[in-house]
């Protein structure tokens, strides 16, 4: 049975309002802070007993906020005195989970606000309660220490799935340790692994139950531009999808290759899709790192794709190749021709450009590639989960979008095994149609 502070959040605003109106102005200030009362009853936590609290929503619809709201209640109530707060990578637990406009330093009223020490990841409560901040990128992190509470976000996104594992094994701690996961649904097997478990509650929600909280017209917005369509449905929606029934791609086969760290490498090599041009709707540039290793596979290693300037993602295509000892460059020069080059020496004169021209179809460049997964001689290290829902995803019947990942990918593993060697010049820049 609800409290009756819980019980505010089935209110209409209006009704909302009035309650407001009727409080002295100490007691309306305090409501102001207090979650139950604003929350969607979606937002506060499942009654009985459950291990994990699954929240699978679409962008925007809350999951911060939700997350940080509940770190804040159990350590008010003193039910946790020790949190983990798990995120995608370091960046995303600072700018997310603590200092975000829905994260736990704006959530938490000024007297119970807990102390932020980003040199010792930690906050710490004027109850003594500490949470301390873990990168899911860093798995080793969370072998030790020992939690009662646990927030983690975007799970499905997690490269490493060790990280969850090990995260697991330190949840030992108090009588009832729980752990809340907000995440955009996608098909992995740590997600549907919790979505089967008897002691996982699912909460499921869509981008627009949160409408009245966005700005003016952006639901309308995505809604006629993602609407109906595979990664509206994923992104919007919520919804976990199987596989598109005319993707050339599959969960299973990226799945059975997935590897979290790459052996020994012969040829490494970083290809690049470069957009036209890089305002707010333009097409994302895809950069995809991958190698062949000894025994023969492919390792794709990362994808740093992203929408860039030229001069950006120029500079970002070069970090690859040099965090990843790459032998060279492979960019596409369909749509920048000479430039593509020029702005790759302008960052770094010596890496080794090859340039590549598509006078084929995307579909007809990929069939072989994909061929490639099919046969097993492929793995990803950890999880590139934008990527991977690309590849997933894109129907070549139907050619919506333009899958830039992908097609990085493409040029990557053509380059690496699909073109003979014969017809490839190795460390210097030519020209070839594929």
């Amino acid at each position: 049975m609800r409290s009756a502070a819980e019980s505010l959040a089935c209110l209409t605003p209006q009704e909302r309002e009035s309650v407001l109106s009727s409080l002295t102005p100490a007691a309306a200030t305090a409501l102001l802070t207090a979650w139950p009362f604003w929350a969607r009853p979606d937002q506060l936590p499942p009654a009985g007993e459950w291990r994990t609290w699954l929240i699978l929503a679409g962008r925007g619809w809350g999951k911060s906020r939700t997350g940080a709201e509940w770190v804040r209640a159990v350590v008010a109530s003193g039910a946790a005195r020790r949190v983990a707060l798990v995120a995608r990578t370091a960046a995303d637990v600072r700018d997310v989970l603590i200092e975000g406009e829905s994260g736990i330093l704006a959530c938490c009223p000024a007297h119970e606000r807990p102390v932020w020490e980003p040199s010792k990841r930690r906050l710490t409560w004027p109850s003594g309660a500490i949470a301390t901040t873990y990168s899911a990128e860093e798995p080793d992190q969370l072998r030790g220490p020992q939690h009662d509470a646990a927030w983690c976000d975007e799970l499905a996104a997690w490269r490493y799935p060790d990280a969850w594992d090990q995260l697991q094994m330190g949840l030992r701690l108090g009588s009832d340790p729980r752990v809340v996961v907000t995440t955009t649904p996608r098909p992995t097997p740590i997600v549907r692994a919790l979505a089967s478990s008897p002691t996982t509650r699912i909460t499921r929600g869509r981008t627009a139950d949160n409408a009245r909280n966005l700005a003016p017209g952006v639901v309308a917005a995505l809604t006629a531009r993602y609407g109906a369509t595979r990664l509206g449905r994923q992104e919007l929606d919520g919804e976990i999808l199987d596989d598109a029934p005319g993707a050339l791609w599959t969960w299973a086969m990226i799945e059975a290759g997935r590897v979290t760290v790459a052996p020994a490498l012969q040829r490494v090599v970083v290809a690049i899709d470069p957009a036209v041009t890089s305002h707010e709707g333009s097409d994302e540039t895809g950069i995809v790192a991958a190698g062949l290793g000894w025994d023969g596979r492919v390792y794709v290693l990362a994808d740093v794709s992203g929408r860039y300037a030229p001069t950006e993602w120029a500079h970002v295509a070069v970090a690859a190749y040099r965090t990843h000892r790459a032998d060279r460059i492979v960019a596409e020069v369909n749509n920048g021709g000479d430039m593509v080059a020029s702005v790759l020496r302008m960052v770094d004169a010596a890496a080794p450009v090859r340039t590549v021209h598509a006078s084929r179809g995307k579909a007809v460049r990929a069939e072989p590639v994909a061929a490639l997964y099919e046969q097993g001689r492929v793995s990803h290290v950890g999880v590139l989960s934008r990527l991977e829902d690309q590849l997933t995803s894109w129907e070549p019947s139907l050619s919506r979008g333009s899958p830039d990942r992908l097609d990085a990918l493409v040029w990557a593993l053509t380059d690496l095994v699909v073109e003979p060697q014969r017809e490839r010049a190795p460390l210097r820049e030519s020209d070839h149609d594929f």
